[in-house]
């Protein structure tokens, strides 16, 4: 059979069709359309964060840079791995899951991938409706602004502004994966406009950026933080990649819509780093503006864009808006619709699994994930970057080291082939991904001051969360699977 074609006899625990191999005919997505994705998810208000985050963490502006455009190189690399199969077979994350955990034991990590994905599109929703929020106080002078909901901390105004923009995004859910992908090439070009007017209005208004760069690290000499460099540097550097290690995991889900190899690998070598550096310059830059503008350093554009009052805090909010929407509908709905479809096929398509997603996007209350740029940056991405790394590990090893690239594409869709190892499940796949993710347990509780006083050594092992799990799942899942009777 070709590689792409479609398996004969599906299996209706396996297959439905969203979770069907792409067909030639179907893989019409060139690099261009792959860059306009990439540039669509990249210029958001989390990824802005990432960088005034570490501002606010104590780094200069070059130190914060260079952090975030090393993160972005190395998550490059397993993306540009993954989303070879994707392109290659046509198939989604949740099926190529299936040849390293089994058919039915894919479900386990496409579920972890998908609730962290949850997490996030409620993260962005969040941004969204609180920008709503601005827009409508800034014409209201403030009438919107109430007491707290007991239990929700949040006033009544920002959780109608949060279902507001939440039902926005189920509009595009209905309509399907094609009209996400019209949204971000018409988008992408206004993105780099809004980045590169944030830039602008910093420049002129500071006058210039001069004495904004020539702020100094808090790591050096005399500095608040004097020597503390590399303890803030290493788990900043696994946040980075902890940001997009959700989309390395489901790349395949957009490159199997890629009309060749070359177009998915110039796509995102062009889509991901570039943008993302240009962004973090940006947010640098922005945020220590603020300093020498208003007195004190403002982290989030959402409150920056409120705080420039009159129409443009309108203008501003509202192009947030639509950088939050395709960023969110990308990153955030893809994969977990794929996922919750693969849990059911008969009865969960990739709508479906949308409204799902959607339901659990809300429920997560993500407002209190964004408390703090410590919070953010060193609980939430480098946390969950300790599950992610290690699946990564083992799709690469997989598919490159033990299969070679060949994959039986209707053994994926049906029991009792070459991926069911034990009545579906793999459990080499499933210890490596435990021994994987147990170096960063101890030093995860800690942040969450579940536990104190552990050795330091066990602690400080959470700073490394995503490389310590990709690697330890990867050797131990290669060394197991090489043994006579592994895939039996």
């Amino acid at each position: 059979m070709t590689e792409a074609s479609i398996p004969e006899k599906p299996d209706d625990q396996l297959w439905n069709a969203d979770l069907a191999p792409t067909e030639q005919s179907a893989k019409t997505w060139r690099w261009t359309d792959i860059s306009a994705l990439w540039v669509g998810m990249a210029i958001s208000v989390p990824a802005y964060l990432l960088s005034s985050g570490l501002i606010q963490q104590g780094m200069s502006w070059w130190q914060a840079l260079l952090t975030v455009l090393l993160g972005n190189i190395i998550v490059l690399l397993p993306m540009l791995l993954i989303g070879h199969a994707g392109t290659k077979y046509g198939i989604p994350f949740p099926v190529l899951l299936r040849a390293s955990f089994g058919t039915i034991g894919a479900r386990l990590p496409g579920v972890l991938r998908g609730l962290v994905a949850c997490g996030w599109f409620g993260i962005q929703t969040w941004v969204g409706g609180f920008a709503i929020y601005m827009i409508l106080n800034s014409i209201t002078d403030g009438a919107l602004i109430g007491q707290p909901i007991e239990l929700l901390d949040i006033d009544a105004a920002q959780v109608v502004c949060f279902l507001v923009f939440w039902a926005m995004q189920v509009y595009f859910i209905a309509n399907g994966i094609e009209s996400i992908r019209w949204l971000e090439k018409l988008a992408a070009p206004l993105l780099i406009a809004i980045a590169l007017g944030l830039l602008v209005w910093a420049y002129v208004t500071a006058d210039g950026l001069g004495e904004v760069l020539s702020q100094p690290s808090q790591f050096v000499a005399g500095g608040v933080r004097e020597g503390e460099f590399w303890v803030v540097f290493w788990p900043s550097l696994t946040a980075m990649v902890g940001f997009w290690s959700t989309l390395t995991l489901n790349i395949p889900d957009f490159t199997r819509y890629a009309k060749s190899q070359r177009d998915q690998v110039v796509g995102q070598l062009v889509g991901l780093p570039l943008p993302m550096a240009a962004l973090a310059f940006i947010s640098v830059a922005v945020t220590a503006a603020t300093v020498v503008i208003f007195g004190e350093q403002i982290w989030d554009p959402v409150v920056l864009a409120g705080r420039l009052g009159g129409g443009t805090a309108i203008f501003g909010l509202f192009l947030l808006i639509i950088a939050t929407l395709t960023t969110n509908l990308a990153a955030n709905v893809v994969a977990p619709a794929n996922v919750f479809s693969n849990i059911a096929p008969r009865f969960i398509s990739f709508k479906t699994g949308g409204y799902i997603t959607a339901g659990l996007g809300v429920a997560m209350m993500p407002w209190k994930l964004l408390d703090s740029a410590g919070d953010y940056l060193f609980l939430w991405l480098v946390g969950y970057s300790s599950l992610l790394g290690p699946i990564a590990g083992i799709l690469i090893t997989d598919y490159f080291f033990v299969r070679r690239t060949k994959l039986q594409v209707d053994a994926l869709y049906r029991r009792g082939l070459d991926y069911e190892y034990h009545r579906g499940w793999n459990l080499i796949a499933i210890v490596a991904l435990v021994l994987g993710v147990l170096p960063s347990l101890p030093g995860f509780l800690t942040a969450l001051g579940m536990v104190e006083n552990l050795p330091t050594v066990l602690v400080e092992l959470y700073n490394y969360a995503w490389f310590i799990g990709a690697f330890t799942s990867a050797v131990i899942y290669y060394l197991l699977m090489r043994q006579p009777d592994a895939q039996e």
